[in-house]
């Protein structure tokens, strides 16, 4: 958790830098500073021949469109796909035309060709910034386009990092997807940023990579190239000079997660109560990575990412083939599958509105079924065919559900394509509230805490500034949460969580004890959950949940549930 105002503390042996930290693991290791974006010369000339310098810029922008597919396939190769759908955005970023119309013009009346990539791009900044959202997001991209094309056109080195001789931190204001796509993975032994948040690129990435990370640690640009650091995922801190406890600490955590990461035995609580532990994919790549771990299966796959940077929906033959390799990777275990969740943060070129300007409260989710209702059908018939050849059942579910009525509309119309075990999820407070309506109509409901917090607390889930309201712990999220597992044992239906939420050890415990029947996750973080799982009861986990819903904020809730928590789990997990 970040401190209060994210300033630098002393320590015995040097300063500590708290921000957000990403995971459970840390490290200890010399810094390594990216490099700095190349500056603009403030005496650069008007060019000579503005064609010959219109046509230096577009070979920049394609260049460096050109370099971001390449390492898009590179990562994608690697199995890093969330890297790779990354990439390919900001390459499409790179070639859009309007940019180098808006830079040809500035060039034609005299400003030198550096100047007019930099202020044009800056421009297009502040109107992402402005919409905010899913377009807010994509600045740091669309800034690392400009500084590589600036570069090219000084004929500088590109921003980016120096070649590792030796485990390191990285430590920089921030990491495009292009400076996260070039950095050697065997000697990059954390990540460090001044910016982001939670749901950053980097934060996202360096989740998937299993890289210890800490994210908006301000006042580290203190720090220089040789520095001693412990970066301490689990707090959330970066310690220079670490004194010997706090390197031994992070020592004994780190292998203690490696052993966790070979259990594999079925999760449970201390007193036998099974508790479902799944995946959380967005492709069939992640499916393959995921089928050989501990997992019970697969309880969110993203089937979006299918979708995204596409000018048309794919078909049924294409997305039948991903769906059927989906379910023969995890053979008989459970599969829940959501249909296309597009809209908001996820915008699709065919299917979303381009002038709402609310989108996340707009046209997303399964509302797209009102204006089109054929990708939903055409994706009902994929998921049909891939039951037929791989001869496994997929659990199907449709996001941004917000009444009875359209949960029985989409029961109805998932039934008839022969689904044969239908759900919806649980995103919207409405939803939660007529839990038990819903649950009259359809085989299951899976809770996206994300989406569930962003609406309950008025919040834009992509607003680093407001982490403080966008938080899970929120005794009034968890109520709705509450509210809906009640729902499921009345009907004796299953209800699952499938945000990242889960994911925490903590918060793991408290959905337990409120009722939740299963929890999906990255993978990486279903080691430590089972773990924690093990060292409680039943009884033990509601205590723990009733604790944090007695509290009067996020920040008491969380404080009163790990108080809770086994000293053995505190210790051995940083907490």
């Amino acid at each position: 958790m970040p401190a209060d105002d994210g300033a630098p503390t002393a320590t015995a042996q040097g300063r500590t830098f708290t921000g957000i930290g990403v995971g459970r693991g840390g490290a200890v290791g010399p810094v390594v500073l990216a490099h700095a974006a190349p500056r603009v010369p403030p005496g650069e000339p008007s060019p000579d021949d503005p064609e010959a310098a219109k046509a230096k810029v577009a070979k920049g922008f394609a260049d460096v469109a050109a370099n971001l597919r390449a390492r898009a396939d590179t990562a994608a190769e690697a199995g890093v796909t969330a890297l790779a759908d990354i990439l390919r955005a900001t390459a499409q970023m790179a070639e859009d035309p309007a940019l180098l119309e808006e830079i040809g013009t500035l060039i034609d009346a005299g400003t030198g060709p550096a100047h007019a990539v930099e202020q044009v791009v800056d421009q297009f900044a502040q109107m992402f910034l402005a919409a905010g959202g899913y377009l807010a997001e994509r600045v740091t991209d669309l800034r690392s386009v400009r500084d590589r094309v600036v570069a090219r056109v000084l004929g500088v080195a590109e921003p980016g990092i120096r070649p590792l001789s030796e485990p390191s931190v990285i430590v920089a204001e921030d990491l495009s997807p292009a400076d996260t796509a070039g950095l050697d993975l065997a000697n990059i032994a954390a990540i460090v940023t001044r910016m982001g948040g939670p749901t950053s690129h980097t934060a996202i990435i360096a989740a998937q990579l299993g890289i210890p990370c800490v994210v908006r640690a301000e006042g580290v640009g203190a720090l220089v190239d040789g520095d001693l650091v412990a970066v301490d995922a689990a707090h959330g801190t970066v310690t220079k000079d670490p004194p010997r406890e706090l390197r031994e600490s992070i020592e004994r955590r780190v292998a203690l997660l490696g052993d966790l990461a070979a259990d594999d035995a079925p999760a449970a609580t201390a007193d036998g109560v099974a508790v479902q532990l799944l995946a959380n994919i967005g492709t069939r790549e992640d499916a393959d990575r995921a089928a050989p771990a501990a997992v019970d299966g697969v309880g969110l796959f993203r089937t979006e990412v299918l979708f995204l940077e596409r000018s048309a929906a794919p078909t049924v033959e294409e997305q039948a083939e991903v769906y059927t390799r989906v379910l023969e990777a995890f053979d008989d275990r459970k599969v829940v599958v959501r249909t296309l969740d597009a809209g908001a943060d996820k915008p699709l070129a065919f299917a979303t509105l381009p002038d709402e300007e609310n989108p996340a409260l707009g046209v997303r989710g399964y509302r797209l079924v009102r204006r089109d209702p054929g990708l939903l059908d055409t994706q009902l018939a994929a998921l049909a065919e891939a039951r037929t050849r791989s001869g496994r059942s997929p659990w199907v579910m449709a996001p941004m559900i917000a009444t009875a009525g359209e949960a029985a509309e989409f029961a109805e119309r998932a039934r008839s394509h022969g689904v044969e075990t239908v759900g919806v999820m649980i995103e919207i407070p409405a939803a939660a509230l007529r839990a038990r309506e819903i649950l009259d109509v359809v085989d299951f409901v899976s809770l996206g805490t994300n989406d569930l917090t962003q609406y309950t607390m008025a919040t834009d889930r992509l607003r680093g500034e407001l982490a403080d309201l966008l938080d899970i712990w929120q005794p009034a999220v968890l109520d709705l949460v509450a509210t809906t597992a009640m729902a499921g044992v009345e009907a004796g239906k299953p209800v699952g969580v499938c945000g990242e939420s889960a994911g925490d050890p903590v918060m793991a415990l408290v959905l337990h004890g409120l009722g939740v029947t299963s929890l999906s996750m990255s993978v990486s973080s279903v080691p430590v959950v089972r773990f924690a799982l093990r060292q409680h009861t039943a009884d033990q986990c509601r205590m723990i949940a009733e604790a944090a819903r007695s509290a009067s904020d996020a920040v008491q809730a969380r404080a009163a549930a790990l108080a809770l928590v086994s000293g053995e789990v505190r210790e051995a997990l940083g907490l």
